[in-house]
């Protein structure tokens, strides 16, 4: 499908850029409702991520078609100092900075597909897709 997206994340602004281009995409692609917001949702806490931890990255969206589904996939991509503790990370309650510890678990939640690669000092990708039901 066509429609890819790409949008270099740096600042706050930038935040709020892709997880507009996040919820229009998705609405483009058919979502509808409640799949909107998680859609919009998972890319602003990945997206904040990226400023919080590796100060700036890039986030690509698309629609995707595979197996008779549409759906969108998000990839998020940096070269912070990757994550030290994968399992730990997708814990509810565990945080490095000052947040709550919701922002990968709760990510990992909101969409139907989930994927996090990490390794120290050469970054971190987080690859999340959503299909319509």
């Amino acid at each position: 499908m066509e429609g890819e997206l790409r949008i270099e994340i740096r600042s706050d602004a930038d935040v709020v850029r892709a997880r507009q281009s996040g919820r229009a995409l998705a609405q483009r692609c058919g979502f509808t409702g409640s799949d909107v917001v998680f859609i919009a949702t998972a890319i602003s806490e990945i997206a904040r991520n990226i400023i919080v931890y590796a100060v700036e990255g890039e986030m690509l969206m698309q629609p995707v078609e595979a197996d008779g589904r549409k759906g969108m996939v998000v990839v998020a991509r940096d070269e912070g100092p990757g994550v030290a503790d994968l399992r730990l990370a997708l814990q509810d309650g565990y945080s490095t900075g000052n947040g709550l510890g919701l922002g990968l678990p709760g990510t990992r939640r909101l969409m139907d597909d989930f994927e996090i690669v990490s390794e120290a000092g050469r970054g971190t990708t987080v690859t999340m897709g959503k299909w319509l039901s």
